[in-house]
């Protein structure tokens, strides 16, 4: 827009979660409690599938990529809350909006991704048990967990490059605790259809198309139990898959809530707060969910705490 005055946005305002001064503690306490979850617990998972050999398979590998997604993802957004409500400074630099805008989609995506991975480790395993090895075959697996990393790498690169041509005039103010894309768009004096025909394409490839893939996973799991009835099978198969379809119920569930079926009497903090659902809550929550509904998780942790004991009684 030739016609309006272009002034040169240095940084931005994230406004999303404004906190009174008297309930400032409180919540900086909670934001903290929760993000130190977050990290020992994912930590706890990755550091345990690699020191338990019982846990180096498959599932366990993509587990351990999980853990570390979630881990970063909390990461990109939660230091810089916690920052904001401790200084009652919300302003963020315009290079450091771009650079955690990238990494907020190149976590996201690459959950959603290894989310797809895991079901289909599940559908195998339980469809097919006999020819499970051969065919989650080592090359399958690296090939599995490369992919997603090269995918997301190119996909953020290509929204923050689109972001970066845009202008930004006066308006400085995110309605947002972190620097959302949508929210940014929506601040910008540049025509901004090629970014929205980008995100409506990538967006089906990177979150309709993983969900999709999910739904049909598990429906071939539910049709192939259904076909040999047995509770000791049911039982074994919904212990294996609960806990991925918790995880997957957490982190889709909010995200198409928020961006694919978006309400138009939707307020700032109701967005905000189920923004915090997929971007806070979730990453804590897996470690909890893995971890008290796998009986294996569980095993490891014992034979690694007695591993470390036995030293120490002879």
């Amino acid at each position: 827009m030739t016609g309006r005055n272009q002034t040169v946005v240095s940084e931005f305002l994230l406004l999303g979660l404004a906190v009174e001064p008297e309930h400032q503690n409180l919540f900086y306490a909670l934001f903290l409690a929760m993000y130190v979850t977050t990290v020992l617990g994912n930590l706890l998972i990755i550091f345990l599938i690699r020191l338990d050999s019982h846990l180096h398979t498959p599932m366990y590998l993509f587990l351990s990529n999980l853990s570390f997604s979630d881990l970063s993802f909390s990461s990109v957004t939660i230091p810089k809350l916690l920052q904001n409500i401790q200084s009652q400074d919300p302003s963020i630099p315009y290079a450091g909006c771009l650079t955690q805008m990238y990494f907020f989609l190149f976590f996201a995506d690459l959950e959603s991704f290894l989310l797809v991975a895991m079901a289909y480790d599940r559908y195998v395993a339980i469809c097919f048990p006999l020819h499970y090895t051969t065919i989650m075959s080592p090359k399958l697996c690296l090939f599995l967990v490369v992919l997603p990393w090269v995918l997301t790498t190119f996909h953020a690169m290509l929204h923050t490059l689109l972001m970066a041509r845009l202008h930004f005039c006066a308006d400085n103010m995110i309605p947002h605790f972190f620097c959302d894309m949508s929210a940014l768009l929506k601040l910008s004096c540049s025509d901004t259809r090629v970014n929205e025909l980008v995100i409506f394409i990538t967006g089906g490839l990177i979150l309709v198309l993983p969900f999709l893939l999910i739904i049909l996973s598990y429906a071939r799991i539910l049709s192939s139990i259904l076909k040999v009835p047995s509770a000791r099978g049911i039982r074994k198969a919904f212990s294996t898959c609960g806990s991925h379809l918790s995880v997957v119920s957490l982190f889709y569930g909010t995200v198409i809530g928020l961006y694919l079926c978006p309400s138009a009497n939707n307020s700032t903090v109701k967005e905000t707060v189920m923004a915090l659902m997929y971007t806070v809550v979730t990453p804590m929550l897996n470690p909890f969910i893995y971890s008290l509904r796998n009986r294996d998780m569980k095993g490891a942790l014992g034979r690694v705490f007695c591993r470390k004991k036995t030293p120490f009684s002879l």
